[in-house]
């Protein structure tokens, strides 16, 4: 291998390891009681949140910090577990599949839930952000008496 082949390898594994840290800073904010004041922090301006029918979809900073304002109020606990990244990285662009399976409390109700999120990425000024997050639900039991 070629030392500049080398080179565009080991920033492909930098890239990858930095959008693994933003997915799990994704998932900390999540489980920091959906906190609207940090979750922009990890989406690009112009970001989509798009959780279809099941959560809404939302467009732009205003909107997702609005929708996680929302969420905090009623889920009152959450612990996201981020699992088995299929991350592609192509520039300054990327895509990224996740599993995510975690505890819940909304409204008093315990659950599980599973979700696979279907992201894309985008380098801003040096910085991963996400560009546009798609979770689909796969599985949901709840677990109260």
């Amino acid at each position: 291998m070629h030392q500049h082949e080398m080179e565009k390898e080991i920033q492909k594994l930098v890239d990858i390891e930095a959008i693994k840290q933003l997915k799990y800073t994704y998932a900390e904010i999540c489980d920091d009681n959906h906190n609207p004041n940090r979750i922009c922090s990890v989406f690009t301006e112009d970001a989509i949140w798009d959780g279809g029918e099941q959560y809404g979809k939302f467009i732009g900073h205003d909107q997702i910090r609005k929708a996680f304002a929302e969420f905090s109020k009623s889920i009152d606990l959450s612990q996201h577990n981020m699992t088995n990244p299929i991350i592609t990285v192509d520039g300054d662009e990327a895509k990224g599949q996740w599993y995510a399976f975690g505890i819940f409390r909304k409204n008093n109700d315990d659950f599980i839930q599973a979700v696979t999120y279907f992201d894309e990425y985008m380098k801003v000024d040096g910085k991963w952000l996400i560009k546009k997050l798609v979770p689909q639900l796969k599985l949901y039991v709840p677990f109260n008496e």
